[in-house]
């Protein structure tokens, strides 16, 4: 792959340091766009191991799949903060750093004296950024959380699936809805300190995080009696609205969003104008109301043409549609290769992987796609910027505490 143009200015969040102790998904993703954007995220890792992350699997080149993609950019910095000795490292890195971010179980960060107001006491400037399962107050402010338990408590998994059963949603929705949320928060609070001096603490919990994706089927749920029901590829409240087979057997997905066109698919693609006036499909409820019936004359007419034949209709008719990829599919993706968005970063180890470009562009600016670190690679240069000579950090070295 051809590497990146040098950007021509300094990276938006240039001079901002950020000290994370994170470990799974959510905290890790927050600080990752972070660095994409310049700041110095310095993640420290318990000492023999490092994020259990980094343990999740062994299929990229010996690396997890969950690491390589959400801790690139990174210095790893190993330190068992329950020590005595542990804790004045972090002390000293603290008052060094901009933003302090944490996902540790529940309590654990206040009896480490890292709690938001423990924090604000010492350092003033420093944003402190929590990542909770349920909230740091409430009846399930000390449960533990992961991201399926959160998708099953906030209905996600009575909406995924058919009517053969639930499903959970194939990626870590939870988790990346935290992550968002703390990016985005942490983003705010480096604005207010900077326009208004005063450095506030941010908290973001999993189970609020997801909430916030559940409004629609809520409220459908409250207004309507009902909740939607599980429906696979199609949409509870919109048809049609589905994968369809053609006779080569490929899936083509496609959804009419609005009468224009769904007149325009009656004319165009089932050739049938004449539906358009038919009062079972009049409104889009009534479409909903008759699904089966409608589901039946499209399927009819996929029946009888090949994907790309189907695609090419559907396009006629300015109806939006797309192929089922599978993760083979989705890799090949020509907008991707077109739009340039790979770019290769290392791994511990050496090999160079793919990794796409945030998907946010800022005219100007090339994001920082550095190295996956390895556990603990940055330690020793870390220590030594903060002071410690080399007989101090064998010692610490050879008392666990790095």
């Amino acid at each position: 792959m051809t590497p990146p143009p040098p950007a021509p200015y300094a990276l938006p969040l240039a001079g901002i340091t950020v000290v994370s102790l994170e470990q799974a998904v959510a905290a890790p993703f927050a600080t990752r766009q972070l660095a994409d954007l310049g700041a110095r995220v310095i993640k420290v890792e318990r000492p023999g191991g490092g994020d259990f992350a980094r343990r999740y699997d062994t299929t990229v080149h010996g690396e997890s799949s969950y690491f390589v993609w959400l801790n690139r950019s990174k210095e790893s910095v190993t330190l068992d903060v329950k020590t005595e000795a542990g804790r004045a490292v972090l002390e000293q890195l603290l008052g060094r750093a901009d933003v302090f971010v944490q996902n540790l179980a529940p309590g654990a960060a206040e009896r480490l004296g890292c709690g938001p107001k423990a924090l604000a006491e010492r350092f003033p400037r420093l944003i402190t950024a929590g990542l909770s399962g349920y909230g740091t107050s409430g009846p399930w402010a000390d449960r533990k959380a992961y991201d399926l338990l959160v998708q099953c408590q906030t209905g996600l998994v009575s909406l995924t699936g058919n009517e053969h059963g639930t499903a959970r949603a194939g990626v870590s929705v939870a988790d990346i809805a935290a992550g968002m949320y703390l990016h985005s928060g942490i983003l705010t609070a480096l604005f207010t300190r900077a326009t208004t001096g005063v450095a506030r603490a941010v908290e973001v919990s999993l189970f609020e995080a997801l909430a916030e994706w559940m409004h629609q089927p809520a409220y459908y749920t409250r207004y309507g009696g009902t909740q939607p029901p599980r429906v696979g590829t199609r949409h509870a409240t919109i048809a049609p609205y589905g994968a369809f087979t053609a006779a080569d057997g490929k899936e083509v997905l496609f959804s009419v969003q609005n009468e224009r066109e769904w007149t325009a698919l009656c004319e165009r693609f089932l050739e049938r104008p004449e539906l358009a006036g038919d009062p079972r499909f009049a409104t889009g409820a009534d479409r909903v109301a008759h699904r089966d019936a409608l589901d039946a004359l499209i399927a009819e007419r996929f029946a009888g043409l090949d994907g790309a034949e189907a695609g090419r209709l559907l396009d006629e008719a300015g109806v939006a549609h797309a192929g089922v990829n599978d993760m083979e599919g989705f890799l090949a993706h020509p907008v991707l290769d077109a739009r340039a968005r790979w770019r290769d970063v290392p791994i511990p180890g050496g090999a160079l992987v793919p990794a796409l470009l945030p998907p946010a562009d800022l005219s100007g600016f090339t994001p920082r796609m550095a190295a996956v670190p390895a556990a603990g690679e940055h330690t020793d240069a870390v220590l030594a910027e903060l002071g410690h000579g080399p007989d101090a950090i064998a010692a610490l070295r050879a008392d666990g505490v790095v």
